[in-house]
Parts: C-alpha cells; structure tokens; sequence
C-alpha cells in the first residue's frame, strides 16, 4: 500500500519523541510543521476517493506494524497490551491488525522498467561519447549492434521486448522516430500515463524524501543530504525560466548520477558487503503564494 512507505519513518519519529517525552506529547513545532506536511497529500487522497475512515484504518495498522517492529528490534516484548501503550491504537485493534499482509500489488513491473531505462540512461553500450542514451532500432540480426530488443534481455530474459516497447509508449517513456528507432525522451523518469506507475514511484520517491528528513530531525548532525532553494514573490515568466533551468540541471545529474550508480553496481556484483541501496532525486514545484502556508502558518 502506497501510504505504508510514506508514513512509516514519519510513525517511528512520533512513536519515539512520544516514548521520550515525559507526557507522552510530541513536539508542538512537529505538529506544525506535520500540517504543512499533510496538507497536499490530503488533497490528492480526497480526490482520489480516500475518506478520512479508511486513512485512519490505515493509519491504524500502520501505527501496530511499525511498533511490532521497534519493539522486536529493541528486545523489548510485543504483546498487544504493550503495542497498545506505545501506539494508543485500542488493543481489540490492535490484535485485529496485527500480522495483517500488506496487500500492495507487485512492484516487481515498475522496477525491472526503471532498471532498463536506467541501463539504457547509464551504459556506454546505449549512450553516445556524451553519456546521452542513443535511440535503438528495435532488432538487428547483426550480432553486437545494440537494439531495443537486447537492452531488455540484458535485464531480464523474461520480458518480451515487445511488450514493454507497447507499454512504454502509451506511457510516453518512448517514441518511434523516422527511422523506425525507438527513442527514450527526456522526461522518461516519470512517466505521462499509467496510474500504477505513478503511484509506485509516488509512493517510492516520497517514502525515501520523508526517510531522510525524518532521519535528519533526530540525527545530531545531518546524516543525509536534503536541501532545496525556495524564492518568492516571482512573476510568472520568472518562474518558467527557473523551472527550465531546474530540469535541464537535474535531468543532467540524474544521467550522471544513474551512470555511475550502474558502473558501480556491476563492480559490486558478488560482493557478501553489497547490501545498501540509494536514491537521489529532484524536483521542483511551483504555486501561487496564499497556496503554499509556510511551517508558522500551517496551523490556520
């Protein structure tokens, strides 16, 4: 379930300042900021269809997975009563959750589609003496020519390259040029369609942003790098200019980033210390001035 990775290292800050704290109360300036936090994730579950009873049902077994978890790491007992008590989720809930399967659909599609773009992004076999992916005819009998076709069986033999080419281009991860040759476009990281795609990065790409925020409120020193540049007051035609320079820059770090990332990931292979995993992204947003409450006012 998306919410899961969202909200779990955001429960685990709560569940331990609340542990800390002598009244059990977390930090007014986290509730404040929580508001800001929330308040465009509530938009888009209210307009997808998600009522505040199912988030709270949610929320719930979030609250006794995330306990289990602690206390089972900690030593400590993991009895219904105790998750109760950490939690505040009343116990005939919590033994009515506890040990639920989470019933998120496979990720397994979004993933291997993220390896080959990134293959494609990231190896000198598919990319120009620039490191820009080069467009692939879609088969060639010529051994050693690269095709669209051996860059997916270079991640997995079990994809048909024809049908990721199909799904990628109702995505818009792709399109087919003059030359009948299949080209990866620039924005090729999220894709333009395809609501299960979307929610899976959705939930990936916000669980990692949140972990290491989260991480950094508690860390004696910042453990992750998570920094933004925020201007306001700026015109329209300012913020374009802005917004283009943004993507032109982090399209360029993500390829650089990605390149390098899968040149180590192959010199790593077979190593028994290979056993961490990385995310970097970037974004950018923009909105009018009285939509975007600031941390002091996000309580109005």
């Amino acid at each position: 379930m998306i919410m899961w990775v969202f909200f779990t290292r955001l429960v685990i800050y709560i569940l331990g300042m609340s542990g800390n704290s002598g009244t059990g109360s977390p930090p007014a300036a986290l509730l404040r900021a929580l508001k800001v936090l929330l308040r465009p994730l509530v938009r888009g579950l209210m307009a997808h269809g998600l009522s505040f009873p199912q988030l709270s049902d949610l929320l719930k077994q979030i609250y006794v997975d995330v306990a289990n978890r602690e206390l089972s790491e900690a030593g400590e007992p993991q009895t219904q009563s105790r998750i109760s008590l950490a939690t505040g989720v009343h116990r005939k809930d919590v033994k009515r959750l506890s040990g639920s399967s989470d019933d998120a659909p496979s990720a397994r599609a979004s993933s291997l589609g993220s390896r080959i773009v990134g293959v494609w992004a990231g190896s000198p076999d598919y990319a120009d003496p620039d490191g820009h992916p080069v467009p692939l005819p879609r088969r060639n009998d010529d051994a050693g020519v690269p095709t669209f076709e051996s860059l997916v069986r270079s991640v997995s033999t079990d994809l048909r390259a024809r049908a990721i080419l199909d799904e990628w281009l109702r995505l818009g991860v792709v399109h087919i040029d003059s030359d009948d040759r299949v080209c990866l476009n620039a924005d090729a990281f999220v894709p333009r369609a395809g609501f299960d795609e979307s929610a899976h990065f959705f939930g990936r790409n916000l669980r990692d942003h949140v972990a290491a925020s989260t991480e950094n409120l508690f860390a004696e020193e910042p453990r992750h790098m998570e920094r933004a540049v925020f201007y306001d007051a700026l015109t329209p035609k300012s913020v374009v200019r802005l917004e283009s320079l943004a993507r032109k820059l982090g399209n360029e770090a993500l390829l650089k980033v990605n390149r390098e990332a899968l040149r180590l990931a192959d010199e790593d292979a077979g190593d028994a210390n290979a056993a961490r995993r990385m995310t970097f992204g970037v974004y950018f947003y923009e909105t009018r001035d009285v939509d975007t409450p600031t941390v002091e006012d996000g309580d109005e």
